[in-house]
């Protein structure tokens, strides 16, 4: 039976790089922004949930890696994400944010592109 309650497998994570796990989190704020701007209380707040997971599982993923030093920019997003939904500064800066995860999905894309062509 389900909880309703979301939660990335931690293991498997860690494995992904920060533009992976960046550009995955974008996924779940653009999914949260759209359901807003729909009226969809509900998806919505699924969405902030696995958002704020996903934050979270990469937290903890980079205290005490050699890439510590990102954690800072990791919760300065997770702040303005939800700065976002509950100060009300939503109109103003969902497009902005939006933007800024987009480039982590560009990087991981970029990254996985360039291995792929590596191995041949």
């Amino acid at each position: 039976m389900n909880s309703g309650y979301y939660q990335v497998d931690r293991g498997r994570w860690a494995k992904m790089t920060i533009n992976e796990q960046m550009g995955n989190i974008g996924s779940e704020v653009g999914r949260a922004i759209i359901a807003r701007r729909n009226g969809n209380k509900a998806r919505e707040d699924r969405a902030i949930d696995r958002a704020i997971d996903l934050f979270s599982a990469t937290a903890e993923a980079l205290v005490g890696t050699e890439y510590s030093y990102r954690l800072k920019e990791v919760l300065r997003a997770r702040e303005e994400f939800l700065r976002l939904f509950f100060d009300g500064t939503f109109e103003s800066d969902a497009d902005k944010i939006k933007r800024y995860f987009m480039d982590y999905a560009y990087a991981a894309r970029y990254e996985h592109m360039k291995n792929t062509l590596n191995q041949y």
